[in-house]
């Protein structure tokens, strides 16, 4: 499963990385790589984020099960996530709160999740499902959650340490 994460929008959904942000780009992208970098060694998973723009300043890709890539204007990263999540369907995980991004990799066969979802399934002791509003009713077993949330507890379940 590779997780296709939204860069900046998983920074400047969370308070602590915005902050890192606020001390400069660079920082608020190193802040969040190190924090990709811990779900990828807690779930053996393959991620690669996606940030607009090229490549300003120093900082080397993440390396290992973590890959950087920049989007090349006219392109942006919700282009580059849109295509990735097409290619690879069923294999991938879309973490963005950008909702026509998690629609168009629904839409693909990805699964997706909110930024929000994906930064607290990191925290520790988390549990997930805790404080999800209950789904709205659109007929069937009134139990059973949608098949998107199914799939977004599954991945965020891949998170948590072995």
């Amino acid at each position: 499963m590779r997780w296709l994460i939204d860069g900046y929008n998983v920074i400047r959904r969370d308070p602590e990385l915005a902050q890192h942000e606020a001390r400069g780009l660079e920082d608020g992208r190193a802040a969040l790589l190190r924090l990709v970098a811990g779900a990828a060694r807690a779930s053996g998973d393959p991620f690669t984020v996606v940030f607009d723009g090229a490549r300003r300043a120093g900082g080397g890709p993440a390396g290992g099960q973590v890959q950087v890539v920049f989007s090349r204007p006219p392109e942006t990263a919700d282009d580059v996530l849109r295509r990735l999540a097409a290619e690879l369907r069923s294999g991938a995980v879309v973490v963005s709160s950008d909702r026509a991004v998690r629609d168009a990799a629904e839409r693909a066969g990805a699964a997706a999740v909110t930024a929000e979802r994906f930064v607290a399934a990191l925290e520790p002791g988390d549990d997930d499902d805790a404080d999800d509003p209950p789904a709205p009713s659109r007929g069937g077993n009134p139990r059973r959650p949608p098949r998107a949330e199914r799939a977004a507890r599954r991945v965020l379940a891949r998170l948590r340490p072995r």
